[in-house]
């Protein structure tokens, strides 16, 4: 498999896509806001960059629902298999590193049901509560499983609880997928320019309807603290819709949070590299073509 991940606004998905024309790919999506219909622009799907492309693991379940990584680990090995079965290059493409990693090292997960007695009892913590408890837990289980610096809510904190109290009664052993061997590239883009990028893509999304996306998903009955789960476009722009920020408080907010998502982005790759991967970096700035040649050399120096 090659791997091909980034930051946001890194130019991912179009070299993604430019690579499988080449070496007759199908792109698998590492992304765990672009598994829910119809929230598009917020998750920057930008479908039209992968043009006759095959894609997977896009639009497959419902706004509202929480898709976790237990449930993508198996839909990708399906996926993975289907595509090797069909004698194609399978290509594992974006920007969750929690998903890309459970993936290529074949984690073992099981799935971990609601624990309404231990919600009720970290009902009305604060954030930083809630943080502080996961942290404990964390250390406790020694578990590098779950990115405290990701905990945006005090909805997901919970949840991140639920699933570390979980695993510290019952280790994890359930069921076994194996490690996935892939060539690893990772999209480098200067700090500056990627700030550019966000800040100018975050405008152009506003502007293309942005807005429009969130609140046709309120409208449709989905609660507002579902969509705040989702975090960064979807959190900002529902309170902005419900009235508790202004747009330009919305915006400014905003901006901030996806800058220090991208910079959590890249210390979650960097922390791979400490773990035993190896991503081959290579420019954002380079032409297209020369990207793709890059990889496809490295591709084939790895067979």
């Amino acid at each position: 498999m090659i791997t091909i991940l980034g930051p946001t606004a890194s130019g991912k998905t179009p070299l993604a896509a430019a690579l499988a024309r080449e070496v007759n790919g199908e792109i698998i999506s590492a992304d765990s806001r672009q598994v829910y219909r119809r929230m598009d622009i917020g998750t920057g799907k930008d479908l039209s960059d992968y043009g006759d492309i095959p894609y997977h693991l896009i639009d497959i379940c419902e706004p509202g629902t929480k898709y976790n990584l237990f449930q993508y680990q198996q839909d990708f090995f399906d996926v993975y298999q289907m595509i090797v079965g069909k004698g194609k290059q399978p290509i594992l493409c974006g920007g969750t590193g929690l998903y890309i990693e459970a993936v290529l090292k074949g984690y073992n997960l099981s799935p971990v049901p609601q624990n309404q007695a231990l919600r009720n009892e970290l009902d009305g913590k604060s954030l930083s509560e809630l943080t502080a408890i996961l942290k404990d837990l964390k250390a406790e289980n020694s578990s590098n499983m779950h990115n405290t610096t990701d905990v945006d809510s005090c909805q997901r904190a919970i949840r991140a609880i639920e699933i570390e109290t979980y695993n510290k009664e019952h280790p994890m052993s359930l069921r076994e997928l194996p490690p996935i061997p892939s060539v690893i590239v990772g999209v480098n883009i200067d700090r500056e320019l990627r700030r550019e990028k966000i800040t100018r893509r975050l405008k152009a999304r506003l502007e293309d309807g942005m807005v429009d996306e969130v609140r046709g998903l309120l409208n449709e009955g989905i609660p507002a603290e579902d969509l705040i789960y989702y975090g960064l476009e979807y959190k900002y722009l529902t309170e902005y819709i419900i009235g508790r920020l202004s747009f330009d408080e919305m915006f400014r907010q905003l901006e901030i949070a996806i800058h220090q998502f991208a910079k959590r982005q890249m210390t979650w790759f960097r922390g791979m590299e400490r773990r035993g991967f190896t991503i081959h970096w290579i420019d954002a700035t380079l032409p297209m073509n020369k990207k793709v040649e890059q990889i496809m050399r490295l591709a084939a120096s790895h067979q």
